[in-house]
């Protein structure tokens, strides 16, 4: 029997394709889902959803596929990375593979900073490194620091360190160091006194903004640790810097997340750039959908 043909699917896990009950946090994933289909659907587009892991789904059937809430790939790597060039080859990928290859690693943001995009400064420990932790932070050259994988999401295994517990994550960080490259970044105070700011780019212009805050007595302003998110209204500053972090972005993505936080001197740098499968806070902006929208079908022209 002929499959069906779809003009775009869009890519989920298994656990938010059709819980049977949702939770507050997946019922907001169901939303936006559903925002971004309507407006694709409202285009005269063919609309299908499905999770990442479907072995009888025919990819071919589906001219292109979007990369939303396909967040379970952080603890299956190998997994994902063949299902990427698997998929590549008969169907078109949005954002495409080179710029998914290329952002699940945050050596990324060397390669923003070569083109003139504020970052941390960031001091990357590769696999296998002879150094301690205590070495590292010394080359760090800050009083306070983050540790973190260079490729993770969800603050997965992110640990705020200074002089005093460094002995104490010591072990951990050697463990750490065996499987994977980590990186350590300066603490940044305005994640707590401002929070991280970030800004939703698609098709390379602004469309809305949101600030995320941490919980009183944590510095992670990821809702799993009890962080909270916020409407927002950015400066035409910190538009400009999304905007142009984006730009020099090769090839273009269709659609990218900005984090962004003020460095001690005052000054915008990148803590994430996010353009594999972005939480984009279509809920707080509906018209972004919109946007989006119309975005993929000027792609599939």
């Amino acid at each position: 029997m002929t499959a069906k043909r779809y003009d775009i699917t869009i890519l989920t896990a298994e656990q938010y394709l059709a819980p049977a009950s949702p939770d507050w946090y997946v019922e907001q994933i169901l939303l936006e889902d559903r925002l971004v289909r309507e407006a694709l659907e409202r285009r005269g587009l063919r609309v299908h959803r499905t999770d990442w892991t479907n072995g009888a789904f025919e990819w071919s059937s589906s001219r292109a596929v979007l990369f939303r809430s396909v967040w379970d790939y952080t603890s299956r790597y190998d997994e994902f990375i063949a299902f990427l060039h698997r998929i590549d080859k008969v169907t078109q990928l949005m954002n495409p593979l080179s710029t998914i290859l290329w952002n699940l690693d945050k050596h990324y943001l060397r390669d923003l900073h070569g083109h003139g995009i504020g970052i941390p400064s960031t001091l990357y420990i590769e696999k296998g490194s002879g150094w301690t932790l205590k070495e590292s932070f010394e080359r760090n050259g800050s009083a306070e620091a983050i540790l973190k994988p260079a490729m993770s999401a969800g603050a997965r295994h992110t640990y705020r360190l200074n002089a005093e517990n460094l002995a104490e994550h010591e072990q951990l960080f050697r463990s750490l160091v065996d499987s994977e490259a980590m990186m350590m970044q300066p603490f940044l105070p305005s994640v707590l006194t401002h929070g991280e700011v970030t800004l939703i780019v698609i098709g390379g212009k602004f469309t809305h903004a949101i600030r995320k805050t941490a919980k009183a007595g944590d510095f992670r302003v990821q809702d799993d640790f009890g962080g909270t998110v916020h409407r927002y209204v950015p400066t035409e500053e910190e538009i400009a810097f999304a905007e142009r972090t984006v730009s020099v972005c090769s090839p273009l993505p269709l659609y990218a997340r900005v984090d962004m936080l003020r460095d001690d001197d005052g000054r915008l740098v990148v803590s994430e750039l996010e353009a594999v499968e972005p939480e984009l806070w279509f809920r707080f902006h509906p018209e972004a959908a919109e946007r989006l929208a119309e975005v993929i079908e000027r792609q599939l022209m």
